[in-house]
């Protein structure tokens, strides 16, 4: 009876490992349509603009080039010369950071504060402080190099650079090389850095509701952390490792040849 009652609690274990180790299909399956589901409620607001909702934070780089009417102007207030090649958005000549109190050092100007500025507010505020020196001023602003942070279960971590101001959850999620087989999708953690402090909300990728809704789009410095799945706990790994399995399933054997 004792060795009955030991080979049902064996198997018991082996079939909960079993099936911890396989993840439904609704766990994995981007834009899934959850309007159909019982006491579904739509958690995601409507989206109220996509650009210019980034405020420029200290430690962020600006680009900033000038081009004006008169060449020598345009020699003046670019260091290093108005050569093409040395125009990209990488480049120290062009690059200026926001220190703690958001200022920049620009040539010539001076001191230019950028607080509570987003880049249309902070080329303005450029031109303007340009004024005294030149009226026809265009000018193009932009970040350097805008990046966000991803954690967890996705294929590469770390920094990863954006190349644009803002993009989907989506476009950031396959940046990082795409959500693991053992991350949760349905609860991934967004942490936004704000200048009230850290802002944080969770996103559904299956739930189709979240396109075009106001949490639809990552923006610079922005944490994706994307938590495991309880199955990888347990030892089950993204190939469907059998370490767990096969070690529970040697130690039936053993015993169960122990108490023949």
């Amino acid at each position: 009876m004792a060795k009955t009652s030991f080979r049902i609690l064996l198997l018991n274990l082996l079939t909960l490992i079993v099936l911890n180790g396989c993840i439904p299909q609704k766990e994995t399956v981007y834009f899934q349509d959850h309007e159909s589901r019982k006491n579904y409620q739509n958690p995601y607001g409507e989206q109220d603009g996509i650009t210019e909702k980034y405020i420029l934070r200290p430690n962020d780089a600006l680009f900033i080039r000038v081009s004006t009417s008169n060449p020598l102007l345009s020699e003046f207030f670019n260091p290093g010369g108005n050569n093409q090649t040395t125009t990209t958005a990488t480049s120290p000549l062009y690059t200026y950071p926001i220190d703690d109190d958001y200022n920049i050092d620009f040539p010539f100007v001076g001191t230019i504060n950028l607080k509570n500025c987003n880049r249309t507010q902070a080329t303005e505020k450029i031109r303007e402080a340009l004024l005294p020196y030149v009226t026809d001023a265009q000018l193009t602003v932009r970040l350097s190099n805008p990046s966000f942070i991803a954690l967890g279960e996705t294929s590469s971590r770390g920094r990863i650079a954006m190349g644009k101001d803002q993009v989907t959850i989506y476009e950031a999620i396959a940046l990082a090389g795409d959500v693991r087989p053992f991350g949760k999708k349905r609860a991934v953690k967004i942490i936004r850095p704000t200048q009230e402090g850290s802002e944080t909300f969770f996103v559904d990728l299956t739930d189709n509701n979240l396109v075009d809704s106001d949490h639809y789009y990552i923006y610079p410095n922005d944490i994706i952390y994307i938590r495991p799945m309880k199955a990888k706990t347990w030892g089950i790994g993204e190939s469907f490792s059998f370490g767990v399995f096969s070690s529970v399933l040697a130690m039936y054997f053993t015993l169960n040849a122990l108490f023949k």
